[in-house]
C-alpha cells in the first residue's frame, strides 16, 4: 500500500491541531482552579467563570487578552517560551505541568530546571566535600544549576525557590529574603545588571536570555541600572552577606571557570575571618539538620 503526499501532509497538521485543542484544554483546566483572591484580585459580586477569567490570566502573565483567547480557542498562533514562562508562572503550575505545558505548545523550555547535562556526579561530589563552605554552580546567566547545603541557606532558604526562579540575579531583584541578606544591595544590583550586559553580547536573540530579560523587567531597580547601559568584568571579591541564620558574614567570592568558553563556572564563598568560618560551621550544621 503505498501513501500520498497529500495524506503525508495531512497527518503532520492533524496532529498539530490536537496538541493546539490539548493545549487550550489544558490552559483553562488550570486556570479555573485558582481563585481570584489566591492571586490578590478581588471576586466581586456578579463572578460566574470558575476560577479566574481569561482577561485575568492575561494581566498576570502580561499577554493580550487578544492573543490569550485565541490560545484557549486553538487557534494556530506561534507562541514564545517567554509568553509560555510567563503563563506557568501566572497559572502557578508545577515542574510537570509546566513541562507538559511546553511539550503541547512545540516548544523546549529554557531554563536551567529543564535540563542541566553540565552538572556531573562529579562536580556534585566537589560541591558536597566543600562544605561549609557554600558553593554553588551558575552558568553566564547566572541560573543556579546546583549547590551545596551551606549556600542553599547562605541568602534565603533556595529550596522553597522554585527551580525555574534559581537565578542570582532574578532572586537579588525581586526575592525580599535575598535583598535583605545583601548588606550593599543597590551596589550590588548596579554591578550585576553590568555584568549580565557584558554577557548578554555573546547570547543576543537567545530565549532563555529574553525570557530571563523580561523578567527583570518588573523589577524598577533592574529598569534603571539597565538604562545606564554600563559594562563591567571585573568586580569586587569582597562579599558582605548578613544572614538570617548565624548573623553577618565576611567572604571572599572566587569563579572556578568549569569550560574555556567561560560559560559554566562554580563559585564558592570563603570566610575572610575566624568569626565568619565559625559562622558558616554553624550555618552548615543547621543546614544538614533541617
Amino acid at each position: 500500500m503505498t501513501t500520498s503526499v497529500q495524506e503525508t501532509r495531512v497527518r503532520p497538521a492533524r496532529g498539530a491541531e490536537i496538541r493546539r485543542h490539548e493545549l487550550a484544554a489544558f490552559l483553562r483546566s488550570r486556570r479555573e482552579r485558582i481563585t481570584p483572591e489566591e492571586v490578590g484580585l478581588p471576586r466581586g459580586a456578579r463572578r460566574r467563570t470558575p476560577g479566574l477569567r481569561r482577561e485575568e490570566v492575561a494581566h498576570l502573565s502580561a499577554v493580550g487578552v487578544t492573543w490569550y483567547t485565541w490560545l484557549e480557542q486553538a487557534r494556530d498562533i506561534q507562541v514564545s517560551v517567554q509568553v509560555l514562562d510567563a503563563l506557568a508562572r501566572a497559572l502557578r503550575l508545577d515542574a510537570s505541568e509546566r513541562a507538559h505545558l511546553f511539550q503541547l505548545a512545540g516548544a523546549t523550555d529554557p531554563t536551567p530546571a529543564a535540563n542541566c547535562p553540565s552538572v556531573t556526579p562529579a562536580l556534585r561530589e566537589m560541591l558536597a566535600k566543600l562544605e561549609p563552605i557554600p558553593a554553588c554552580i551558575q552558568n553566564s546567566r547566572y541560573d543556579i544549576l546546583a549547590y551545596n547545603r551551606t549556600y542553599g541557606l547562605l541568602l534565603g532558604d533556595l529550596d522553597a525557590v522554585p527551580p525555574e526562579d534559581r537565578n542570582c540575579m532574578l532572586l537579588v531583584h525581586t526575592n525580599a529574603e535575598w535583598q535583605a541578606a545583601v548588606v550593599h544591595l543597590e551596589k550590588t544590583q548596579r554591578l550585576m545588571a553590568a555584568r549580565l550586559r557584558a554577557a548578554l553580547a555573546g547570547h543576543l536573540g537567545e530565549p532563555a536570555w529574553k525570557m530571563l530579560l523580561k523578567r527583570l523587567e518588573e523589577s524598577p531597580a533592574f529598569r534603571e541600572n539597565w538604562r545606564r547601559y554600563e559594562v563591567v568584568d571585573a568586580r569586587s571579591k569582597s562579599k558582605e552577606f548578613l544572614n538570617p541564620h548565624v548573623g553577618l558574614l565576611s567572604l571572599e567570592h572566587t569563579d572556578l571557570w568549569l569550560a574555556p568558553d567561560v560559560g559554566a563556572r562554580m563559585v564558592t564563598y570563603t570566610p575572610r575571618n575566624e568569626e565568619t568560618r565559625e559562622r558558616l560551621e554553624k550555618l552548615h550544621e543547621i543546614a544538614c539538620g533541617r
